[in-house]
């Protein structure tokens, strides 16, 4: 951790509420290396913020973690995961990891961190589109959120434009990754074959 980086006022919320339909088996706890994949993002987080906890159902899989878990205001969409998370966090920020990422990047988090002065949330945008499931987000995002998920919409960055958003750009990105893999995630049985090492 680098000698400015300053986290008291973050939560670090992991999204554990995905129904893994293409995957077939919980995401959450499939292996990597021995120890359930959303471990990976529960250690980077752990070690960044002074409190993390989890959001999704079925809080009873996690009984052997001294997290928080947050059961779902909106079930069936990360934007709702992302709410949920704004809603019960005691900071004023949080940063939301989904919990499928073999590779999170601590090189990325704590950039993001450091840039979110004057603005309410602090998104990447590679060259595939925004990563809003690995992002730092304030409780001014509460309203927008609110009021899109009122309207039956699920995306998880239509609201961006009523926010003072800080977009941190594919070059950018790609000088902090330089490997390409912090934004890797798990969909499917074929993505694990691909990625390696689990089983």
């Amino acid at each position: 951790m680098t000698a400015d980086f300053v986290a008291d006022d973050i939560t670090g919320v992991i999204l554990v509420g995905g129904k893994s339909r293409r995957m077939g088996r919980d995401k959450a706890f499939l292996q990597l290396l021995g120890r359930p994949l959303f471990e990976r993002v529960l250690d980077l987080f752990a070690e960044s913020f002074p409190k993390v906890v989890l959001v999704g159902d079925r809080g009873e899989r996690f009984a052997g973690y001294p997290l928080q878990v947050l059961p779902d205001l909106v079930p069936g969409s990360s934007l709702g995961g992302v709410y949920t998370g704004l809603c019960g966090a005691d900071s004023e920020w949080i940063f939301v990891a989904s919990c499928d990422l073999p590779f999170p990047s601590k090189t990325i988090l704590q950039h993001l961190c450091s840039l979110r002065a004057e603005c309410d949330a602090v998104v990447p945008k590679t060259r595939q589109g925004y990563e809003p499931l690995f992002a730092l987000y304030s409780k001014r995002c509460l309203e927008p959120i609110r009021e899109l998920l009122e309207g039956g919409d699920c995306c998880a960055y239509a609201w961006y434009p009523r926010v003072r958003v800080k977009e941190v750009g594919a070059d950018e990105i790609a000088r902090l990754d330089p490997a390409g893999t912090a934004f890797l995630n798990l969909n499917t049985p074929e993505d694990v074959i691909n990625t390696g090492g689990i089983t």
